[in-house]
């Protein structure tokens, strides 16, 4: 692998880290970071397929009250590299994205804990007035952040592919197994808990014709994009609640806001 695309790859791990707090760029979900990772070692297919499938995964994974959630970035960026730098299936990339995940939440406790200390820090810089100590505080944090994502991920790329290879051989099916159905049900338990924070009578019967459409093996992913878009307008268009707050009419004029401003000079 040449120069450029370790210094990509380290690029994006870092950049994964640090949007792991900051959540701007969702740089740290599986559906960027591995695509990303493909794109700068040239295997962008693996990457693309690897970040679709631990999507579905990762989206259980949420922080709620005291609890932490697996690490996403971690999970992706090494899934990624051992999928597009070091030749191991899709497949196994995505059962070996838990037990990664687990230990990037070991390094976020660890960084967290050590941010406490530069908050400190940042805090005796605003009491003298600081302005400049503060931001270096809150850099060197975020900095933290990124070399959690970064060096784990040097140290994959790294390793040699026979070694990575042989590790992965070693492994009973009996754990690579475990491991591929605990990813299935995290996706189910995800799905759930999408559907708990969205639903509502209204929606339901959509919910219900989207299985039943699923189901026809003719109809693409594109095609399914396509008509749910319409049937999102077609449901705006139709429900009176919508209707009522857009500033709709029943007036002769067709209802639009526009003229109903112009009406009232």
């Amino acid at each position: 692998m040449s120069f450029i695309s370790v210094i990509g790859i380290l690029i994006v791990s870092f950049l994964a880290g640090m949007e792991g707090i900051l959540d701007e760029f969702d740089f740290h979900q599986p559906i960027l970071a591995c695509p990303l990772i493909g794109l700068v070692s040239g295997h962008p297919a693996e990457g693309l397929a690897l970040g679709g499938s631990l999507q579905l995964i990762a989206l259980g994974w949420m922080n709620i009250g005291a609890a932490v959630a697996p690490d996403a970035a971690l999970a992706s960026v090494a899934a990624a590299i051992l999928v597009c730098v070091k030749g191991t299936s899709v497949s196994n990339g995505v059962a070996l994205a838990i037990p990664l995940a687990v230990a990037g939440l070991v390094l976020t406790i660890i960084v967290r804990t050590i941010a406490t200390f530069l908050a400190h820090g940042a805090d005796g810089a605003g009491k003298r007035g600081s302005f400049a100590g503060v931001y270096a505080f809150h850099f060197i944090a975020l900095a933290l952040q990124g070399l959690r994502i970064a060096i784990p991920a040097a140290l994959i790329v790294a390793v040699p592919t026979h070694v990575v290879t042989d590790l992965l051989a070693a492994l009973p099916d009996v754990v690579t197994n475990g491991l591929k159905v605990g990813g299935g049900m995290i996706v189910a338990v995800g799905y759930a808990m999408v559907i708990n924070m969205m639903a509502t009578p209204a929606l339901w019967p959509w919910f219900f014709l989207g299985f039943a459409l699923a189901a026809l093996s003719e109809i693409t992913l594109i095609g399914m994009g396509i008509i749910g878009v319409v049937m999102a307008l077609l449901f705006l268009q139709v429900d009176p609640e919508f209707n009522k707050t857009s500033g709709g009419s029943s007036s002769s004029d067709g209802g639009d806001p526009i003229d109903d401003i112009l009406n009232d000079y």
